[in-house]
């Protein structure tokens, strides 16, 4: 069982409009800390064996210049990579949005390792999103990667986890419901959403993170 409360206060989480390669852009970024050195984190989130142990099977060349796929997930190209401070990359599915992804790591004062991860969309794409169909869909990306970071604090705890089971866990799904209802707040106080708005929105990420069991038949 995961210390849900814990793991939910562990990260702290803004909005902010770091520009993309191509002009404005709309931003997540998530940071907390970890009990790990600084050299295990890095190896932990560049290496292609330890990705597939907490994130999903990872394919490619992980080089700088070089170009990654996750199963089921993303791919793009590797723009920065400076050990074991800063990756760069981005961020695309199949065909869609082009978006930047980077992962910065400092030594704390304990010899742990403090991580920022932040991940930047075209402004223009993500405000025709939400005016289309509200922040449902920021909150779904702000829980994903909450998601991620509590799958690599157990990784870096040496859990054995099944990427492509871990999740449906009924306290990981709590987990998830919780971590929409913090990014639900951080919307609302960032954008000013309305209660009733950013209630959808919320509804909608817990939805796909931990969906309603179907309904049987009599």
């Amino acid at each position: 069982m995961i210390d849900i409360v814990n793991q939910i206060n562990a990260t702290h989480r803004e909005l902010g409009e770091t520009p993309v390669a191509t002009g404005p852009g709309r931003s997540l970024l998530l940071r907390r800390s970890y009990d790990a050195s600084i050299e295990d984190v890095w190896d932990a989130c560049t290496s292609a064996d330890r990705i597939s142990r907490w994130l999903a099977p990872i394919t490619g060349d992980l080089r700088l210049g070089g170009t990654y796929q996750l199963e089921g997930n993303a791919g793009g190209e590797i723009l920065r990579c400076e050990q074991p401070h800063l990756v760069k990359v981005t961020w695309s599915f199949g065909e869609g949005m082009a978006t930047e992804l980077e992962v910065r790591l400092s030594s704390g004062p304990t010899g742990n390792t403090i991580l920022e991860l932040e991940h930047t969309s075209p402004a223009e794409i993500v405000d025709e999103l939400i005016r289309t169909y509200g922040p449902g869909g920021t909150i779904g990306i702000g829980g994903g990667w909450d998601l991620a970071l509590l799958g690599l604090d157990r990784h870096l705890r040496g859990e054995n986890l099944d990427p492509a089971t871990w999740q449906n866990a009924p306290d990981v799904k709590e987990f998830a419901t919780r971590s929409c209802h913090a990014w639900g707040s951080v919307i609302q106080a960032t954008w000013g959403t309305s209660d009733e708005d950013i209630a959808m929105a919320i509804a909608f990420g817990v939805q796909h993170f931990s969906p309603a069991d179907e309904p049987k038949d009599d």
